[in-house]
């Protein structure tokens, strides 16, 4: 994350603000920012989408090719994530100065969609032990505003939902061979499901407070945070991992509840999320042109 002086009057002002529930920017501990999203924005990307979280800003691009699955998970498919740190989001992911950044949050959505309960793997199977479609969901950061793991996982969660896997037809060839046909009709294709797929709900611990979506300022303040991963199953939120970050350390009791502090948070976003990608898809979603005559 980027670095920010700020001096011991900043800091104990910020404490003493999360201490009364009233925020720098006049939220309370359980806010989140305002939030932009867009998508349907990388034309030669299969899925996109762009999200702004206050002053942090993330693309994230979705590329499909066919692969060979692997042997241990036969009817599986694939996923493998790639972050990149934008010199101009701070002059501190100049060179490799963002590859540790970098490699935190691909380990984190790693192990956040590790479990087939969060995504769904064999929905990527196009003949078991054969053929499968491998997802590269590529990852910029535009600009380092605080909560890159909270901004990372919804931008990655719109993405998957805007993605597009062209219709795929098997036929099998003399002497066993299976040939596949991929559609070039770009309104011819299947959809991700996003149902189960976990959101990063990062809990700051400041003080004796816990709170979300810290901004930069407050992520100076904080000497540990937990990274909650929420998944959820029949409309239910369910604990798919944590982890911490920072050097610091926090009591069993303040575990708990920062646990059920992302749990109960990751499930409000997920509903807000999964209602404003459908209203986008609704406004500017691609719709299947009518045809007439010939053309049928």
């Amino acid at each position: 994350m980027a670095y920010i002086a700020l001096s011991e009057a900043e800091k104990t002002f910020i404490l003493h603000g999360v201490e009364e529930d009233f925020r720098c920017d006049g939220r309370s501990r359980r806010d989140y920012r305002p939030m932009e999203l867009e998508t349907g924005l990388v034309s030669n990307a299969s899925g996109s989408a762009r999200l702004r979280l206050a002053n942090t800003d993330i693309l994230v691009g979705v590329k499909t090719e066919i692969d060979v699955p692997n042997p241990l998970t036969p009817e599986f498919g694939k996923l493998e994530f790639f972050v990149d740190c934008s010199a101009n989001a701070t002059p501190e992911f100049e060179g490799r100065g963002g590859s540790d950044l970098a490699q935190e949050l691909i380990l984190s959505l790693q192990n956040a969609y590790e479990s087939p309960f969060a995504f769904d793997y064999r929905t990527l199977c196009l003949i078991p032990g054969q053929q499968c479609w491998k997802l590269y969901i590529d990852i910029l950061i535009l600009e380092c505003g605080g909560n890159l793991h909270d901004a990372v996982s919804l931008a990655a969660k719109a993405a998957l939902f805007n993605t597009k896997l062209p219709r795929v037809t098997a036929t099998l060839m003399d002497a066993g061979i299976t040939d596949l046909i991929i559609s070039d009709n770009p309104y011819d294709c299947t959809r991700i499901g996003i149902d189960a797929v976990p959101l990063l709900v990062t809990v700051c611990k400041i003080g004796d407070f816990c709170l979300v979506d810290p901004s930069a300022e407050e992520e100076v303040c904080s000497t540990v945070s937990m990274v909650v991963s929420v998944s959820m199953r029949n409309n239910e939120a369910y604990l798919a991992g944590t982890h911490l970050t920072g050097g610091g350390s926090m009591h069993r009791d303040t575990m708990l509840s920062s646990i059920q502090l992302g749990v109960s948070i990751g499930e409000q976003l997920n509903s807000l999320l999964v209602k404003m990608l459908k209203a986008e898809q609704e406004r500017v979603g691609p719709k299947r042109p009518k045809t007439v005559g010939f053309l049928k």
